[in-house]
Parts: structure tokens; sequence; C-alpha cells
């Protein structure tokens, strides 16, 4: 019984972190024009070159005006490796 298991549970965790990693991934694009619906609260990264070294540019939802969703844009410190 455990040996039936053990494959399908590492299986299991393998597909869960390979989700996480590709949803990490999505929240990083090249230019802000790749920026086509934002949401309320949402944070997303623009790597453009327009901040400076060791930052990324972060667009937020700030919030809903009749237009749509407004976006807050400031630099912030990158984490992890680029």
């Amino acid at each position: 019984m455990i040996a039936v298991s053990l494959p399908r549970t590492l299986l299991l965790g393998a597909m869960t972190s390979l989700a996480f990693t590709a949803i990490a991934r999505a929240d990083i694009v090249g230019r802000e024009s790749d920026i086509t619906d934002l949401r309320l609260g949402q944070k997303i990264y623009v790597d453009d070159g327009s901040c400076p070294a060791g930052q990324i540019k972060e667009v937020s939802g700030l919030r809903l005006t009749a237009a749509g969703v407004e976006a807050s844009r400031k630099c912030v410190d990158r984490k992890g490796k680029r």
C-alpha cells in the first residue's frame, strides 16, 4: 500500500511546485504595455530598465474608478536572482 501511494504523492508534490512556479513567474513582464487586465490589489513587476540597479518597477491596482482600475507605479527592491 505504501509503495503505491509514495510515487503518487511525489508526483502530486512535483505538479504542485511546478504550478506555483508558473504562477510566480507570470507576475513579471518586460513592458508595461504587456499588462492587459490589472485587477484591484494585484501587483505586477515590470522589468523595463526604468528603475535604478537592484530595483524593479511595481505596478499595482490602486483603486476602482469609472474608467477602470487606477494603476500605481513605484520602484521596489528586486527580490531573488534575476
